[in-house]
């Protein structure tokens, strides 16, 4: 049923649409109509509505017409099911694009739209393509087919609909069951397949390796560094000198660590830590990479092009040559080595009380690992307290300090998801032989706790400073996501207060609430999905997952580039060169740079995700046929979806359930058995057995095992 606003809407645009009306103004529309004064605001809005879904139109005179739809622009992202969406620069809220509607769009291309569906009564924003201004996919991998004289290729991206054609002559020697890089040189149309030449065989299918780099050409990532970037890197990469040191702190007799993972390369954080009277002092210490990679050399503009290190479940495709990322600004045990140093008084609630930013040089005095530290801090292992005696009471000190930085954004609101991340164990072959969550410890958290404070420390100094400057933000989720959010707790019996503005202290709240409960993660996780997507930008809006008033990227340089744009914004000001003329270059090339590391961001993610996917779908298809315990993390019309304990997901299939017809309930999230009333809900504790894996799609079958349905919740 229609809705009293959308009842109105219907009636205006009817009325506009006679043939009989002439354009006119709100005051004739209302006389016409006889709307009462008061109510005339009401009218204005219903007005306004018709004109953003581009159904009728305003003249600079103030009267409205029957008119053309306002043509918008956007980047297409097609969908799997054949429907897509329209995302637009500067807008939070993506369009959907119904399969009629999508005219032809390819993944990728940007496009001119039109509105035709406005987001009233929770529905989401709809249009239609109207015209396809570029493509964006110029090339495309996938699995290649031979079929008599031609072949096809098979996309590995499932958002690219249709199969390639390639043409007899033009598949460069490929086999079936080769992967392939194909170059477009026809986007199809409505009875004909896009069309392309094969330029490159990646290898079978089946040869190790082929998937992940199949993978790294799909998401065009660029794996080798240009000759002249690394000559330049040969050239800059030498041994700290006298001439480096000159003008800066020396911290070299300072009692610093880093406390990276045990197979980390690119060390450029060290910490230090002591204690003045009850106050503490910590030192973040960032590897200066600035020093070496200096603005619009061949080493910057190739870091700008990769924005980021890409860490792909079998490799690491860094921003960065080795020479450089695991070398000279790595901050290595025992060499001297260059660093922009963020030195923090902190008082017993965890204020930063006092603060200074300097260019130092450094010696890192041991190299830990999170488990060693973890060990000596939790475990109290006698062996490795030992082994590092002089280091013991600087690691407990870390942790009592981390405790209280902690309690302290707990306190204003920050909000902690903390979910297991995938820990993939590979053969040499590339092989998953184990999966399992990777669980943060003390000494994560350690190293967590103080990069946040460095980052707040310097964001905060910056922005009042009124300098041009990159921050990290995150705006407050959308209400009606939020709404939503609600709805769906209450079926847990938990509550979050909704209202003009969300807080961040609302969420936490709800976290803490769940801590400790099988819902948990899943909570937790539909929580995240309600939240919007942190970004760089060049103005400070605060973040709100972190309920921080100031944030940015200080203390990654070796793999993201906003550290390292900032860095130079940074001794650029210690060293009194920020003139006029360096203020006005930085707010001319700042909002690229933030779009560039967004979309970087982005890329990256993307790629690290499916390779993970890959990964647990080849562990899985070693199993098929076996049984596991497992929690229904998502219901759709055509399934539920099941997590298991090893972070692994697959879903059950509608007609993978053969004890009933099962109907989807959107409002309940259940699936509910026609016959049988067997229901089947998100957190409900079931057992799968393994059905199949697709490695292309990297999607894995499960089905209910008999008694799947009478499990508890929780």
């Amino acid at each position: 049923m229609m809705n009293t606003f959308e009842k109105r809407k219907k009636v205006i645009y009817d009325f506009i649409c006679d043939d009989f009306y002439v354009p006119m103004k709100i005051k004739e529309i209302a006389m016409i109509l006889q709307v009462p004064k008061e109510q005339r605001g009401e009218l204005k809005e219903v007005l306004d509505a018709l004109e953003e879904e581009g159904k009728i139109s305003l003249s600079k005179r103030g009267k409205y017409s029957k008119g053309q739809a306002k043509r918008l622009r956007g980047i297409f992202q097609a969908h799997p099911r054949g429907f897509g969406f329209v995302i637009q620069e500067g807008v939070d809220e993506d369009v959907y694009i119904p399969e009629e509607n999508v005219n032809g769009a390819f993944q990728g291309d940007e496009v001119e739209f039109i509105v035709t569906g406005g987001k009233d009564a929770g529905r989401r924003i709809e249009g239609k393509v109207v015209q396809i201004l570029s493509h964006s996919t110029t090339k495309v991998v996938g699995l290649y087919e031979k079929c008599k004289s031609f072949g096809f290729v098979r996309p590995d991206n499932q958002r690219i609909l249709n199969d390639i054609y390639i043409p007899e002559g033009k598949e460069k020697g490929a086999m079936t069951g080769h992967k392939v890089v194909v170059e477009l040189t026809s986007y199809g149309g409505e009875h004909l397949k896009p069309e392309g030449v094969v330029r490159e065989i990646i290898g079978h299918i089946n040869d190790p390796g082929t998937d992940i780099i199949s993978i790294v050409k799909g998401f065009d990532l660029p794996m080798e560094f240009p000759e002249r970037v690394m000559n330049q890197a040969e050239r800059v990469g030498k041994d700290v000198s006298d001439a480096d040191r000159a003008g800066r702190m020396d911290l070299r007799d300072w009692q610093l660590v880093t406390i990276d993972g045990e197979d980390a390369k690119d060390l450029d954080d060290a910490v230090s830590l002591t204690k003045d009277g009850e106050n503490y002092k910590l030192g973040v210490h960032i590897a200066d990479v600035t020093n070496y990679v200096q603005e619009r050399s061949t080493l910057d503009r190739e870091a700008l092009n990769r924005g980021t290190s890409v860490y792909l479940v079998d490799r690491v495709i860094p921003m960065l040559p080795h020479k450089l990322s695991n070398g000279i600004c790595s901050l290595n045990a025992g060499e001297d080595r260059l660093a922009l140093s963020c030195m923090m008084t902190v008082n017993p609630k965890g204020e930063v009380i006092d603060h200074l930013i300097a260019e130092t040089v450094i010696r890192v005095e041991e190299r830990m690992s999170y488990t060693s530290v973890a060990k000596i801090l939790e475990e109290k292992d006698e062996a490795e307290r030992k082994r590092y005696e002089k280091l013991v009471p600087m690691f407990e000190m870390m942790e009592e300090l981390s405790r209280i930085l902690r309690a302290r954004r707990t306190h204003r609101g920050s909000i902690d998801f903390d979910f297991p991340e995938t820990k993939m164990i590979l053969d040499e072959q590339g092989r998953p032989i184990d999966i399992k969550p990777y669980e943060r410890n003390v000494a994560t958290k350690i190293i967590e706790d103080f990069m946040l404070l460095a980052n707040e420390t310097v964001a905060e100094e910056y922005y009042w400073r009124e300098l041009p400057f990159l921050y990290r933000t995150h705006e407050a989720p959308d209400e009606e996501k939020m709404k939503k959010l609600s709805t769906f707790l209450n079926n847990f019996g938990y509550h979050i207060r909704v209202g003009n503005e969300v807080r961040p202290m609302e969420v936490q709240k709800l976290l803490e609430k769940v801590e400790g409960t099988p819902e948990e993660t899943l909570i937790s996780r539909l929580t995240l999905r309600s939240m919007k997507q942190a970004k760089y930008t060049t103005e400070n809006t605060g973040h709100f997952g972190l309920a921080a008033k100031y944030y940015t990227h200080f203390t990654s340089p070796i793999r993201r580039y906003p550290d390292l744009q900032i860095h130079r914004i940074i001794k650029e000001n210690i060293r009194g060169r920020l003139n006029e003329e360096r203020i006005t270059h930085y707010e001319k090339i700042l909002p690229e740079v933030a779009m560039q590391a967004g979309q970087t961001e982005r890329r990256a993610e993307e790629a690290e995700r499916e390779t993970v996917k890959l990964k647990k779908v080849e562990y899985m298809k070693e199993r098929i046929g076996e049984e596991f315990e497992g929690v229904i993390s998502g219901i759709t019309k055509w399934g539920a979806y099941v997590e298991l304990q090893n972070t692994i997901e697959g879903l059950v299939h509608v007609t993978n359930m053969y004890d009933d017809h099962y109907e989807y309930w959107e409002e309940q999230h259940e699936l509910i058995g026609e016959h049988t009333r067997n229901v089947y809900k998100l957190g409900q504790v079931v057992r799968i057995r393994v059905l199949g894996v697709d490695r292309l799609q990297r999607t894995i079958d499960f089905e209910f095992c008999e008694d799947a349905g009478d499990n508890e919740l929780f």
